[in-house]
């Protein structure tokens, strides 16, 4: 054994019995129950995702050692919203690691709210939206990636909504057209414009789900980030249920704050063991802050997962 995987054991060990000596750190009832829930770091049930640098305190910021560390502490999946932005040589780097462990990569933000807005019938608008497919593309066929994440952009206020519906489904099935010999599956984000993102076209799972419907694809999903969902609508877990068939993937954080959950007022729990019930195989990235950025804090947030992870199946 190397001294680089000596010590990723040596760091696992720690956070695995900061984990279960929880209690005392923190104090909490939930935590004492967890030490009965299962080892700190055997495998979740879940394919729950922490982001490239989300355990900087225990991992560094060198992209192995992030995922070595995770794949320690049981994750099986991770995210990487800049995968696109990073050179081609760390992308490779990045899959080669996943690959070799058998973690699954969840979603990459292929566009973002872009000013090239999906509700426009226009040919240079949907140039710009097929030469991102293809850029994209390239990205699958480097790393392996199935999903590429897609916000529609802005409304336009001088557009009726049902046109603007009519131009997005339209302007999908063009992208999909792309991304369909690539395997790489669109997923639409819809967000919340209360607090997070004023003017968005897409913003709640009815309307995602409708519009998947009418591109009528394999390859246009939606990314049901549960975060922007409880703001805009509440009642996840019948829009979850409802959406079931237009769902590859979700986002996690907790409201308000958006950071771990048991930090808000979402019973993570029971949405956990929802979608466990569904035979859920997906990733469920962690795409939100930690309320204490410190190695106790992290510590916190995979207790937090633990916690949240033992439900009965």
């Amino acid at each position: 054994m190397d001294n680089s995987r000596r010590n990723f054991i040596k760091k696992a060990t720690a956070t695995g019995a900061a984990i279960l000596a929880a209690p005392a750190v923190f104090g909490s009832a939930a935590a004492s129950k967890q030490q009965k829930a299962t080892d700190a770091t055997a495998p979740f049930k879940l394919k729950y995702a922490p982001s490239i640098g989300m355990f900087r305190e225990h991992a560094g910021r060198e992209i192995i050692d992030n995922i070595k560390f995770c794949y320690d502490m049981g994750f099986r999946a991770m995210f990487d919203n800049g995968l696109m932005g990073r050179p081609v040589e760390d992308q490779v780097k990045l899959a080669n690691e996943m690959q070799r462990l058998g973690m699954e990569l969840g979603p990459f933000v292929l566009m973002g709210a872009a000013p090239a807005s999906f509700v426009l019938n226009k040919p240079e608008i949907r140039e710009t939206l097929v030469n991102k497919m293809k850029e994209g593309v390239e990205v699958t066929k480097r790393t392996g990636v199935k999903w590429a994440l897609v916000v529609p952009g802005n409304y336009d206020m001088r557009l009726h909504m049902d046109y603007q519906t009519a131009n997005v489904i339209d302007n999908l099935r063009y992208c999909c057209e792309v991304m369909e010999p690539a395997g790489l599956t669109i997923v639409l984000e819809p967000l919340n414009t209360l607090r997070n993102h004023p003017g968005l076209f897409l913003t709640g799972m009815p309307q995602s789900y409708a519009i998947c419907r009418g591109v009528n694809s394999p390859f246009c999903k939606i990314v049901d980030d549960i975060y922007h969902q409880q703001i805009t609508e509440g009642n996840l877990i019948p829009n979850i249920e409802a959406a079931w068939s237009e769902i590859a993937a979700f986002h996690l954080g907790d409201n308000p704050g958006r950071n771990e959950p048991t930090t808000g007022e979402i019973n993570y729990k029971n949405i956990f063991k929802y979608i466990y019930s569904r035979k859920y195989e997906g990733v469920l990235c962690m795409e939100h802050g930690i309320s204490n950025r410190t190695k106790e804090g992290e510590a916190r947030v995979i207790q937090a997962y633990r916690e949240c992870d033992s439900f009965e199946a």
